[in-house]
């Protein structure tokens, strides 16, 4: 028996096919599992791959800031009900009040927020 021949050698995969996995596990919806096995991959593997993109993108993304529009402080008393939320995050913590009317709309950006 030759054990040259016999043994497994490793798949190499290109980093264009790793981007276009990585994309496509980061669709809603999505699962790691169904993606890798629609592609003929282990899910441990594609999990590494996401993880190294996630640490790649840690380490080289500049941090940006976004411009916000601070209300004025006087609030005007708001008969109707409102949705009251908030976000922490480490040392930063954001209060909202929604309109109740407007609950879709929150709903949206809620979701929007949390890909």
């Amino acid at each position: 028996m030759d054990t040259e021949n016999s043994r497994k050698r490793r798949r190499r995969y290109d980093a264009a096919l790793k981007a276009q996995i990585v994309a496509e596990c980061g669709q809603p919806g999505a699962s790691v599992a169904n993606v890798a096995m629609a592609h003929g991959i282990n899910a441990n593997i594609v999990h590494g791959w996401r993880k190294l993109a996630r640490q790649a993108d840690a380490a080289g993304a500049p941090v940006r800031f976004v411009p916000v529009t601070v209300a004025p402080a006087c609030r005007e008393p708001v008969d109707e009900r409102s949705i009251e939320v908030e976000l922490r995050r480490g040392s930063i913590t954001i209060k909202l009040s929604w309109p109740m009317s407007a609950a879709m709309d929150l709903s949206a950006w809620m979701r929007e927020l949390l890909r």
